[in-house]
């Protein structure tokens, strides 16, 4: 009995020292990366050049293909403009809905999905810089693969990434497992040695 509570109170000590240990990546400013991490979670938001499926179910002639313009939004049948820019999946179906009960249909069920993502950018030290189609699940090292490769100067260390509707510049350690999002802008640095 006392043995089970002394390794009970171990195992819980354990755990609260693991949990106050700092995940940030050696060589990367705590604080750099924790923005890092936050910005890599936050949900997806829809911005010009996305590309929707939207399904008005039973409604064959409101539901299609859609690109949200360089205004922010998405023209569709009967409804019109509708606000985009800025807004998850779920808050645009929302606007679409109350837009659909404004008058046309009762209960209108809207699903949407994003076909294509905008495209990302990379440059700096890399083979050919430019815009790139997004696909779901890019990480830095397939936009560099697809950008024809770093070049001799290349830093293969760290990557400056601004985060699309963002006006800083993050840096972030290069790893396998660092991840593009659409919109993003990618920067390969030159290395100083």
């Amino acid at each position: 009995m006392v043995l089970t509570r002394l390794l009970a109170g171990l195992l819980a000590l354990l755990l609260t020292a693991c949990a106050s240990t700092s995940g940030a990546a050696p060589g990367v400013d705590p604080g750099t990366q924790t923005e890092a991490a936050t910005a890599q979670r936050v949900e997806y938001r829809l911005d010009t050049g996305d590309q929707l499926r939207i399904i008005v179910f039973g409604e064959e002639e409101l539901s299609g293909e859609f690109v949200v313009d360089s205004s922010g939004g998405v023209s569709l049948p009967l409804i019109g403009q509708v606000d985009a820019e800025g807004l998850t999946l779920r808050e645009f179906e929302g606007a679409v809905r109350q837009a659909l009960q404004e008058g046309y249909l009762n209960d209108p069920r809207v699903n949407a999905e994003v076909l294509n993502f905008r495209p990302y950018y990379i440059l700096g030290e890399v083979q050919e810089p430019g815009e790139y189609p997004y696909n779901s699940g890019l990480t830095v090292m397939n936009a560099v693969a697809t950008a024809g490769g770093f070049t001799y100067r290349a830093n293969t260390r760290v990557v400056y990434i601004k985060r699309a509707g963002s006006t800083r510049e993050l840096e972030f350690t290069l790893t396998p497992e660092t991840t593009v999002n659409p919109g993003d802008t990618v920067r390969v640095a030159e290395r100083f040695f």
